[in-house]
This record gives structure tokens, C-alpha cells and sequence, in this order.
């Protein structure tokens, strides 16, 4: 397939799609990193994307299972459910939930607290980010399913794209951290994703073009307050 032409257009389109979902997912684990002391926190990040790969490596070895998570299991009131229904609608209400607790812990802080919170585990933070990592998992592979038919070139797409993410994770987690209004827009982001999850388990499908130009948007606005902000400086 390395000679094809065809595979290797494939493969290059898989790859920057693949970059281009797991942004998110390098924001979380950035987020949930930032909780744990400096000398863990590239560690917990490494290990966090490390894990995003052999997830959707062992999905992408199970794609008959995967396949026929789409087949109805029950309904509920005229709405039929599915396994991958489950697993979107769960990890939507799972990342509504991790969201609003973190922007609250991040406006009212230890303030808010009569008592200082106790700092967090890495363990208790690497099992967050693999529950996060298997619900964007799902959407990668079936993205990655519905592209490409050799299970080589989704393999390798993913390793690359999970090496990117390793080599720019740090910048974008120092960027978060030094600039908390990113850090606000990237968990409202968060929120936005966790509807999007939740309407598309629900079968109410949300063209990903409006979510994407809406945080593309909010993207755009926040840098042109940064710019003012350094000016003013």
C-alpha cells in the first residue's frame, strides 16, 4: 500500500483528521495534568496520550465489534439505543459533568471552600483521562473506519498523530496554564462537545462544521484579546 498512491492520500488525509480530533482530548488531559505537581505533570501527559493510542489501536483491531455497536440494543420512548448511543451519551454527560466542576473549581478555588482541597492523585487522574480517551477514542475510529479500508494505514495514522500530539502537548499546556480565559474557552468548548455527544447518541445528529466554526470563532475573538492585552502592556 506504501507504493499506491490512493493509500498514501489515505493516509495523509486520515492523519491530520486524527490531529485535528484529538485536540480536544490534548486540552482535557492538559487541564487535568495542570492538577497534579510540575514534576508530574509531563509525565501524567505522556502517559495520557500514550494510553489515547493503544486505545484506538485495540478499537481499531476490534472493528467487527465496533460495527455492531451501532445495532439497536433497546428503545426508549420510540428512540432506539445502541451500544455506541451508550458509550456517546455517557461520555457526554461524563464531560458536561468533569467541565462544570473544573470551571467552578477554577472561579471560586479554594475561596469558595472552607477547608483547602487535597491535591489530586496521579492515579486518580490517569484513570480520568482513559475514561476521556475511550469516548473520543469511539469517534476516532469510526472515523478512521469510515475513511479508510486497510487497517495498516489507520494504525499508522494514529501513531503519527498521537507522536504530533506528544511533541506539541507541553506548548499548548503552558499556553492554557499562563492564560486562564483559555483555559475557560477551552472547558465551555468541553461543554459544547459533551451536547454534541449527547445529541449524537440521542440519533439528533450536529453538522461538526457549526461546532468547529463556533470554536473557531471564540478562538479567534480570544486572540484578538490577547493581542490587545500584550499591547496594553
Amino acid at each position: 500500500w506504501i507504493t499506491e498512491p490512493g493509500s498514501l492520500i489515505a493516509l495523509l488525509t486520515l492523519t491530520v483528521l486524527e490531529i485535528v480530533l484529538g485536540i480536544d482530548n490534548i486540552i482535557f488531559i492538559s487541564i487535568l495534568s495542570g492538577k497534579l505537581p510540575k514534576h508530574q505533570q509531563d509525565k501524567a501527559r505522556l502517559t495520557g496520550l500514550a494510553l489515547a493510542m493503544i486505545t484506538r489501536i485495540l478499537l481499531l483491531f476490534s472493528i467487527v465489534w465496533i460495527m455492531k455497536l451501532t445495532l439497536p440494543l433497546f428503545t426508549v420512548l420510540s428512540q432506539e439505543i445502541s451500544g455506541r448511543d451508550i458509550i456517546l451519551i455517557v461520555g457526554g454527560l461524563f464531560l458536561l459533568a468533569k467541565s462544570t466542576f473544573e470551571i467552578h473549581d477554577k472561579l471560586e478555588g479554594e475561596e469558595g471552600h472552607r477547608t483547602a482541597k487535597a491535591a489530586k492523585s496521579f492515579g486518580s487522574v490517569i484513570i480520568q483521562i482513559l475514561l476521556l480517551d475511550i469516548v473520543f477514542s469511539l469517534d476516532s475510529v469510526i472515523t478512521a473506519v469510515g475513511m479508510a479500508n486497510n487497517i495498516i494505514i489507520m494504525i499508522v495514522a494514529v501513531v503519527i498523530a498521537v507522536g504530533v500530539m506528544m511533541v506539541s502537548s507541553k506548548s499548548i499546556s503552558n499556553f492554557v496554564e499562563k492564560h486562564p480565559t483559555v483555559k475557560m474557552l477551552a472547558l465551555a468548548f468541553l461543554i459544547l462537545i459533551g451536547v454534541s455527544l449527547i445529541a449524537e447518541g440521542l440519533e439528533q445528529h450536529i453538522p461538526k462544521g457549526y461546532i468547529y466554526f463556533a470554536m473557531a470563532f471564540s478562538v479567534f475573538v480570544e486572540m484578538l484579546n490577547l493581542k490587545m492585552k500584550s499591547k496594553k502592556r
